[in-house]
């Protein structure tokens, strides 16, 4: 299916959303945060099976006009969006106030893959009004830890030989959620790698990191985590 492409705006920089609904009845709005390089091809397919399973979606948008186009772009835009992380909340609360705009009507959900998995973790810990989020291999290390209650359920899967997401940084957000009572689930695979749902390189090679079992076990925990949370 075709996404539609939605302007918005973090200030004065301009920011374009992909969006999308089903046929029929919709269930929820799910804000879908890409990776490090923006949206791709994989990030939509996985956006594109919300909406088979009924649900609206939009694709947030981290960098603007400014996006990168290779992997050594996208690192250099990806730290310094992350060298500031009250001015990186604010561009992920757009994203959100979007969606909330798009779909007003209903239930807010949020799911992120590796940068994106740190932004709905980082939305999760702003407060915002989010029934539920869900990080694919994100980052978990935050320089404004939580130190307010969470309202959103949390679900992390994560690949635990994650090279970006050392065992210290899995243990100190395991006790920063608990030090916040949050209700928390986090998966973890033996053996797996950051990126483990990309099945394809910037290149169009494989991705060498992807899990064919991983990806499977995370997708259907997701799709089982929202159901209990939207009373399904």
């Amino acid at each position: 299916m075709q996404f539609e492409k939605i302007a918005y705006r973090d200030g004065d920089t301009p920011l374009t959303g992909l969006y999308a609904q089903p046929e029929g009845a919709v269930r929820a709005a799910v804000a879908v945060f890409p990776t490090f390089m923006n949206t791709t091809p994989g990030v939509e397919a996985k956006a594109q099976g919300l909406v088979d399973q009924g649900y609206a979606v939009f694709i947030g948008d981290f960098y603007g006009p400014d996006a990168p186009s290779n992997p050594d772009e996208a690192f250099g835009a990806m730290k310094a969006l992350r060298s500031d992380p009250a001015a990186m909340r604010k561009r992920l609360r757009a994203t959100i106030a979007k969606l909330r705009e798009l779909e007003p009507d209903l239930p807010q959900l949020a799911i992120g893959f590796c940068l994106g998995g740190m932004a709905v973790l980082e939305m999760a810990r702003d407060g915002k009004d989010l029934l539920a989020v869900a990080s694919f291999h994100g980052l978990l290390e935050t320089g404004l830890p939580a130190d307010k209650p969470i309202a959103a359920r949390i679900l992390v899967c994560h690949g635990d030989a994650d090279s970006l997401v050392p065992r210290e940084q899995v243990l100190a957000f395991w006790e920063e959620m608990d030090a916040v009572k949050a209700d928390w689930h986090f998966h973890s695979y033996a053996g797996i790698e950051h990126g483990f749902t990309t099945q394809r390189t910037f290149d169009g090679s494989p991705h060498p990191a992807y899990n064919e079992s991983a990806d499977r076990q995370s997708w259907a925990s997701l799709l089982s985590f929202f159901d209990e949370v939207l009373g399904q």
